[in-house]
């Protein structure tokens, strides 16, 4: 769980979690909160076993944050590794429902669009920018995956393995399109479930104008660069389709004639 100015939900989120599912461990990456955040998540770190703190010393962005907890999960040995928000906008209720859908799958996304799934409370600019950047991804880069920004998820570590981190430079919601990109390109099995995202119940969104255009020129960048890989392709297997015919030697030594 990555966490700026989260002190007025964190404790209540982690209780929330630990108490109903106890078999659960949870890290919590805190960039330095001045509302401390981070010294209470020491103290949950304190009370829980099952809670551990990664601090990191300014705010460096979501996507960074991820990356952290991702590594840091990775060098501890665990096998699943899932990323929700503490918020309460990603209920504790659904993490039963990863733990089953992880056993078929190598990533498996909370997804507000799919049958079932959907927001509350929600005005109709964001439900428009959500749906609509969503729509705008898949159509570009060719994904199956419904919700590409949700960042409710649960990873096999394979997947999580197999990606170099130095490519994956977005800090806002643009990791999360990023992930799910490389996911579908590597040949890993999406696995997508509805869930109600609910908007926060206390503390302010992070959404913001920045993040959106991030994500936006993201999109166009990996959508440009899929092209240019596509034509590259194209040109080299031409190439080696065009070699046969036109250096093959016959008897004589002269090319052959080919209709």
């Amino acid at each position: 769980m990555p966490t700026f100015n989260e002190a007025e939900n964190i404790a209540a989120l982690v209780r929330d979690v630990l108490d109903n599912y106890p078999d659960f461990d949870l890290l919590i990456v805190d960039d330095n909160s001045p509302d401390g955040t981070g010294d209470i998540a020491d103290q949950l770190s304190s009370m829980y076993n099952g809670v551990h703190v990664l601090h990191r010393a300014r705010k460096l962005g979501l996507g960074p944050a991820y990356i952290a907890g991702f590594q840091w999960g990775l060098a501890q040995g665990y096998q699943y590794l899932l990323e929700m928000d503490c918020d309460f906008s990603h209920h504790p209720s659904y993490l039963p429902t990863f733990r089953e859908r992880i056993a078929d799958a190598d990533l498996v996304i909370g997804s507000r669009y799919v049958r079932g799934g959907g927001t509350a409370n929600w005005g109709l600019i964001r439900r428009l920018i959500s749906s609509g950047g969503n729509l705008f991804t898949r159509v570009l880069l060719g994904l199956e995956t419904r919700d590409c920004t949700s960042g409710f998820r649960c990873y096999r570590r394979d997947l999580l393995a197999a990606i170099t981190w130095s490519w994956l430079r977005p800090v806002g919601y643009a990791f999360q399109i990023g992930l799910v990109y490389l996911a579908e390109r590597k040949g890993f099995a999406v696995a997508e479930f509805p869930i109600i995202f609910e908007d926060r119940r206390v503390g302010i969104s992070k959404m913001g104008t920045p993040i959106v255009i991030e994500a936006f020129l993201f999109v166009i960048r990996l959508a440009l660069a899929g092209r240019r890989r596509r034509i590259d392709n194209e040109i080299v297997q031409a190439s080696i389709e065009r070699v046969p015919e036109s250096r093959s030697p016959n008897a004589s030594g002269m090319p052959e004639n080919r209709q």
